[in-house]
């Protein structure tokens, strides 16, 4: 069977001329990443300093987020983060205690929260996310790219 992919729209037109929507076909890659640090020391959320923006090519498309954010957190026993995915001001997802309670005064406790998550935006206009995080704890400090460690978050605008 020939295969002819159009030029026209994200589909596929089979010998026999029907047309179907093509599976999995990525259109765009956008990746950003920030190593700035960031603290936190209230429950209020801010953000991390890791963004991207895509402008899909179709209304119909999805995207395809891949985050990966470090943090810290650090000098109370009851210290921990939320960090949150955001396609502009809409949480999509919510990590709770992404970095969790170091059980003493002194030590930090670091690590990185990984997601993958797809998206609709239904939009052909430029969309941004990024992520947030707080002191969920409300003790101590919590912190982002602690040390100059980076965070990436990967956008891919996947056909449909």
């Amino acid at each position: 069977m020939t295969t002819i992919i159009s030029g026209s729209s994200p589909s596929v037109t089979f010998s026999d001329s029907t047309t179907q929507a093509s599976a999995s076909v990525v259109l765009q890659v956008v990746n950003a990443s920030t190593s700035t640090n960031v603290n936190q020391t209230t429950t209020t959320l801010i953000d991390t300093g890791l963004t991207a923006s895509i402008t899909p090519k179709y209304s119909t498309s999805k995207i395809l987020v891949t985050v990966f954010q470090n943090g810290v957190a650090k000098n109370s026993a009851t210290t921990f983060e939320k960090i949150i995915l955001l396609r502009g001001a809409t949480t999509l997802i919510t990590l709770e205690g992404a970095v969790g309670v170091n059980g003493t005064t002194s030590p930090n406790y670091i690590g990185t929260v990984g997601t993958t998550y797809l998206d609709s935006p239904a939009t052909t206009s430029s969309t941004t996310y990024k992520t947030q995080f707080n002191n969920e704890g409300g003790a101590g400090t919590t912190s982002v790219q602690e040390n100059a460690a980076t965070s990436t978050i990967t956008l891919m605008e996947i056909a449909g």
